[in-house]
């Protein structure tokens, strides 16, 4: 039985693999300037494999648009849906909680209200002001929770679900009035506030899909290392803690984790919602509860879900919209159905 569940998995994974591979190839073609399939494959096999003779005949302007345009924004966005799916689904398993996601400890709140400072400060033409500000307001975000979730008189409970979203909720609700406030004295540039609170994938570069790589693959491997902890934490406190599951370790390290590569997320792309609540929750019905399947193939449907709508806003809509706008006209409905629809199970 266990060797079935292993192919089954892998089989998942190399299938999800496949269709994200094809939705970036997709993906490279569309656009302002488009580029047919066949030059694109030539162009990146070129490249990997070192055969740069195969590259002499190709328009330098396809190798300008596909290395220095597209693929540094599309590459981010595949990443960026990963990290925030793995979040979501580390948010789900330690909370046990479907409905909850990266944002629901306020760490979106955090980094957002972290980029409005620097942005109001004018400090965006640094290279890496805003993201650095986002995400120092999302890990202070996350400390600031578990401090006011603590409780010395019943330690036992303080990392409980409850005392976790409750204060996330209340530093939330403080931090989006704090970014009203920093909106209401910004002046001219409350619009750069506005538009980077909508997210955007927009100029894009290496350095943004290297910096989120580097957190998501350090996020992935503690993940992994404690998905059998996980597992063992749906059962129940008593129960884990029965097993061998150190409850507090395990809680803190994977809600650092969890917090970590959001607020990489949100540094780098602003705010996306939905990706992290809607991809875990759907992949589940899938692979079930076990968080050793689950949190591999909702990296992979994270990636592909969030570079499809950015596909969409960039190369097929007459105008481009701000990438988390779409995840939220269309993620929101979506959840509304599943969600109703498993109350009536």
């Amino acid at each position: 039985m266990l060797n079935i569940l292993k192919g089954r998995t892998e089989y998942l994974v190399v299938l999800f693999s496949l269709f994200l591979v094809l939705m970036i190839l997709i993906s490279l073609s569309m656009g302002y300037i488009h580029i047919p399939m066949l030059d694109i494959i030539s162009i990146l096999y070129g490249k990997i494999s070192g055969n740069l003779h195969i590259l002499e005949n190709t328009s330098e302007t396809y190798l300008t648009v596909i290395f220095d345009v597209r693929l540094p924004r599309i590459l981010t966005c595949a990443i960026v849906g990963a990290a925030l799916a793995v979040s979501g689904g580390l948010f789900q398993g330690i909370l046990l909680n479907p409905l909850a996601d990266p944002y629901t400890l306020g760490v979106s709140a955090g980094a957002a209200f972290g980029a409005s400072i620097a942005i109001l400060l004018n400090l965006s033409a640094a290279f890496v002001s805003v993201p650095a500000f986002a995400f120092t307001g999302a890990c202070t975000t996350l400390f600031l929770v578990m401090f006011l979730s603590y409780s010395s008189k019943n330690p036992s409970l303080s990392l409980s679900s409850n005392n976790l979203i409750l204060s996330g909720i209340i530093v939330a609700a403080i931090l989006s009035a704090g970014i009203s406030f920093l909106k209401f004295i910004a002046n001219e540039q409350v619009s750069v506030i506005i538009f980077w609170l909508m997210g955007s994938f927009a100029s894009k570069t290496w350095t943004d899909f290297f910096a989120v790589l580097i957190f998501l693959m350090i996020g992935l491997f503690i993940s992994m290392f404690f998905a059998r902890d996980l597992n063992l934490i749906s059962l129940g406190a008593k129960s884990a803690t029965s097993l061998g599951v150190d409850l507090k370790k395990v809680t803190i390290i994977l809600l650092v984790t969890g917090s970590m590569l959001a607020a990489i997320c949100v540094s780098v792309s602003g705010i996306i919602g939905f990706v992290g609540l809607l991809v875990p929750h759907t992949v589940r019905f899938i692979t079930g509860p076990d968080n050793r399947k689950l949190l591999p193939i909702s990296m992979l449907a994270g990636a592909f879900l969030l570079l499809f709508a950015d596909t969409i806003t960039r190369a097929v809509l007459p105008h481009e919209i701000p990438i988390g706008v779409l995840t939220a006209l269309t993620g929101g409905p979506v959840f509304c159905w599943i969600f109703k629809k498993n109350r009536f199970k």
